[in-house]
């Protein structure tokens, strides 16, 4: 691979020769065929339209003066596409986006369960293999595209079912995850309290702590099972029971934070994210802090990283692993996806996946100092090994740590404190799957974009379908639900979409056409740039495939092996069984589009399948460089009753003056 400037300089100057499409072009409006000598839409060329040069020079005014005026009125032009502020709402946006409860309730708990701190080694391996090249697969394509999940896929039509099935992914995610935020905002609001009423300070739990011989349940579990969830009056997932009507206003109240948030775009959550991306990273620290200073906190810690080496030679750590890496990074939801598409076309994309992976992970191994310094400080006051009070998900976040933090002094503003973390955490998370869904649907529909009143009225019919879905899981059994689409919304139907994600650009629409891509757009990256795609690029093409492949067998050997449950709940076959169709419905999106994809072409079948794969004339049309965006003016046909031939000298400014002076 050559230096990264010297492609630039190349590639600019045969831009419109690098994509295959079509060589002939129909000027629209007039029937005038012209045959362009270059093949990809350029600053000269776009829609077909051929623009004069913003230049003084004899030969363009010339062409000026001959040309006639048109009778056929220009198509409407599309509204324009919002961008972000600036390069630190992205990087904020995707930090939050990133950074969730998965850092919080899941690492710290997959590491001490995997070996310790021999869980980093699988962790970092999967990092760099599979979670770092697919996030910058998803950052650049949207970036290049300019488009969300579905729309993205004119690069290459086949694989359009690959966005559809990411639509339905983030729909599953924000039906489950919002309820996450619900359960959050009862315990903030309830941490106002004085005493918490999941200690033993409060009355109604005084004989509970007292009757230390038969205790079965620890008060921060009778409140969350009885109080919160209401688990106890439902028998499984075929009795769901009553709606459970405070979660349903605190629903209500996260719905409506969201939409407020989302209503203007990334104009509004892109100043948001100031402060729900940085205010974790703020009670974290102070976490830490307060936490190293309490007796047995260094037993939390040591139990959090001893390392087990015996761990390295089991599948499941491998698993795990690369699931966390998935639940983490946001990877096949369409999210990331959806962000990048209102970046700036110049943006540098690989500085911007090393600096959100590297300091997502990073989040993920510090936040379980914070975590078991505390928990450490809890076995120490129960005289318990710390394995007995650790524990992962919604048992950490609402059983395991509120419990330690009443045993704190001024335990009402720890917990305030953390429950606000945990609400940060979950919005900023939520922005990013609502981002994609909202992206999707109004670059199927521009119209949305330009008329308030129409995208106000369908970003509140969106909430407001997903808080009527989410009533489900704020019932008694409603716990049963969420788990059963936790589990599966994102196993193996993520992976096969981001398999063939994978695939498709590198064999499909083409590796080095893909480094090209990226290249085009960070023409001023530092020399290193060149070295990270050649890696980026044998990873795409050898090992995340390899490593996706793996761990989808896993995934499907587990499931055979292994019954879902919940607590002492085993889930019926029927109940497992609907997990799977769930999974299975949102990967099969891509072979079902694949399908009306070929359907569509005509020919033989291998005619169908190759036209398919071929990138639409409409792919590029928005991805002009800045500099060129910079020098745009009103487009001009050129009319005549006869075929223009052109040249490449006739579609850059540049080239006329070179032209000029020779």
């Amino acid at each position: 691979m050559k230096p990264l400037s010297e492609q630039c300089s190349e590639h600019q100057k045969k831009s419109a020769g690098e994509m295959p499409s079509e060589e002939t072009r129909t000027a629209p409006g007039n029937g005038v065929t012209v045959n362009a000598a270059p093949t990809t839409e350029s600053p000269g060329q776009q829609n077909g339209i051929v623009s004069s040069p913003d230049v003084s020079s004899p030969i363009s005014q010339t062409q000026t003066e001959h040309q006639l005026p048109s009778s056929t009125p220009a198509p409407p032009a599309q509204p324009p596409r919002e961008q972000w502020g600036g390069k630190y709402e992205f990087l904020l946006s995707c930090i939050g986006y990133c950074v969730g409860l998965g850092n919080v309730w899941r690492f710290p708990y997959l590491c001490y369960r995997n070996g310790g701190g021999v869980f980093l080694i699988p962790y970092f391996i999967m990092l760099f293999f599979t979670g770092m090249p697919l996030f910058l697969m998803e950052l650049s394509l949207g970036q290049y595209g300019a488009a969300g999940p579905i729309t993205v896929w004119k690069c290459c039509p086949l694989l359009k079912g690959i966005g559809i099935g990411m639509l339905c992914v983030s729909t599953l995610v924000c039906l489950y995850y919002n309820v996450i935020i619900a359960w959050t905002f009862y315990y903030l609001g309830s941490s106002f309290q004085s005493p918490l009423p999941w200690s033993c300070d409060a009355l109604h739990n005084i004989p509970l702590c007292r009757n230390k011989t038969n205790i079965t349940q620890s008060p921060s579990e009778v409140f969350w099972n009885e109080k919160v969830l209401g688990v106890v009056n439902s028998k499984g997932l075929h009795d769901p029971g009553p709606v459970r009507w405070p979660l349903a206003l605190c629903l209500l109240a996260a719905w409506v934070v969201i939409f407020l948030c989302m209503l203007k775009g990334i104009r509004s959550s892109g100043k948001v994210v100031y402060v729900t991306a940085t205010f974790p990273y703020f009670v974290l620290v102070v976490l830490i802090i307060r936490g190293a200073t309490l007796e047995g906190s260094l037993n939390g810690v040591a139990f959090y990283l001893t390392p087990n080496w015996v761990h390295l030679a089991n599948a499941q750590v491998w698993n795990d692993a690369a699931s966390q890496i998935f639940y983490s990074l946001g990877i096949g939801v369409g999210g990331l996806l959806s962000m990048a598409s209102y970046n700036k076309f110049d943006n540098n994309v690989i500085r911007d996946t090393i600096i959100i992976t590297i300091g997502n992970c990073g989040t993920s191994f510090f936040a379980g100092f914070a975590i078991f310094s505390i928990l450490g400080h809890m076995a120490w006051r129960k005289g318990v090994p710390v394995g007995q009070v650790a524990d992962s998900g919604p048992g950490l976040a609402f059983v395991a740590y509120p419990e330690a933090l009443a045993l704190l002094p001024g335990s009402v503003f720890w917990s305030i404190l953390f429950f606000l973390m945990l609400f940060m955490l979950g919005v900023d998370t939520l922005f990013g799957n609502m981002e994609g869904i909202c992206t999707a649907v109004m670059d199927e529909f521009p119209q949305l974009r330009s008329n308030l009143k129409h995208k106000t009225l369908f970003l509140a019919l969106l909430c407001f379908a997903f808080y009527l879905m989410g009533l489900l899981l704020i019932t008694d059994g409603g716990i049963y639900w969420f788990t059963l689409i936790d589990s599966f919304s994102t196993s193996f139907g993520l992976i096969i979409i981001t398999l063939f994600m994978c695939i498709g650009i590198s064999f499909f629409y083409g590796v080095n056409q893909f480094c090209q891509d990226i290249v085009d757009m960070i023409c001023r990256c530092p020399p290193w740039c060149t070295k990270l795609l050649l890696y980026f690029k044998a990873c795409w093409v050898v090992f995340t495939p390899f490593l996706l492949t793996f761990i989808l067998t896993y995934i499907f050997i587990e499931m055979y092996r292994t019954s879902l449950h919940y607590g002492t709940y085993v889930y019926p076959t029927w109940g497992k069984a609907l997990g799977v169709c769930m999974g299975a419905f949102c990967c099969l999106q891509i072979l079902i589009w694949a399908i009306v994809a070929v359907s569509k072409e005509s020919g033989t079948l291998k005619d169908r399948f190759q036209k398919s794969i071929r990138p639409l004339n409409s792919w590029r049309v928005n991805n002009i460089n800045t500099t060129s965006q910079e020098q745009h003016v009103e487009p001009q046909r050129v009319e005549g009753p006869f075929t223009v031939n052109l040249t490449e000298a006739d579609f850059t400014a540049m080239n006329w003056e070179a032209i000029s002076e020779a």
